[in-house]
């Protein structure tokens, strides 16, 4: 079954039941865990081609995230029954969710290393050449984009308080590295792009 989320619509609220998998056809999806004081963390973004809600499908549990969509999003939603279904007809099903499970465990894992390693303001600026490659357009000698996720999103996904993102941007508008006017950001092309 096939469902068209508008920005900002719920695809599940964390503690909702599982009701199977879902994967990402168009759009952009927030993945984040809400805390008891109130406050979110975005977890992840999941972009065309991914799949979403496997780990509370496997564990046979309501979620403990949140999938929202930032712009509008198309999912493709497999019925827990139909997942089990197919997992008991072909195994080999099961063997490719478990695959995306260790790709994502491996990407957290690179995230933490990523952390502890790399300088707030390399991690930024790769981010920010990421989402440059999905959501950018060239003009000229530089990157343009509208930005699809906040601030407070942006310090989620590299490890930072907020204070710290602003002062981030700050310091990359300062010396050139970006143009920012509210979510539009501009960035020299570099070499590799």
């Amino acid at each position: 079954m096939r469902k068209e989320l508008a920005a900002e619509q719920v695809l599940y609220a964390q503690d909702d039941e599982n009701r199977g998998v879902f994967c990402v056809s168009a759009g952009l999806i927030a993945v984040r865990t809400h805390h008891p004081d109130g406050t979110s963390t975005l977890i992840k973004l999941a972009y065309p081609g991914d799949i979403i809600g496997f780990r509370s499908f496997l564990a046979n549990a309501p979620h403990k995230t949140e999938a929202r969509a930032l712009v509008p999003s198309r999912i493709c939603i497999v019925a827990h029954r139909d997942v089990s279904n197919v997992i008991r007809a072909s195994p080999a099903v099961l063997q490719r969710i478990a695959e995306r499970c260790v790709t994502e465990i491996d990407s957290n894992h690179a995230r933490i290393i990523s952390a502890s390693v790399k300088p707030n303001r390399e991690r930024l600026r790769d981010l920010l050449l990421e989402l440059m490659q999905r959501h950018g357009h060239r003009h000229g000698d530089r990157l343009c984009m509208h930005l699809p996720l906040s601030r407070s999103d942006l310090a989620d996904l590299i490890g930072v308080r907020l204070e710290t993102m602003s002062r981030l941007l700050r310091q990359l508008k300062d010396d050139g590295t970006l143009t920012v006017s509210g979510r539009d950001i501009g960035m020299a092309v570099p070499a590799s792009f």
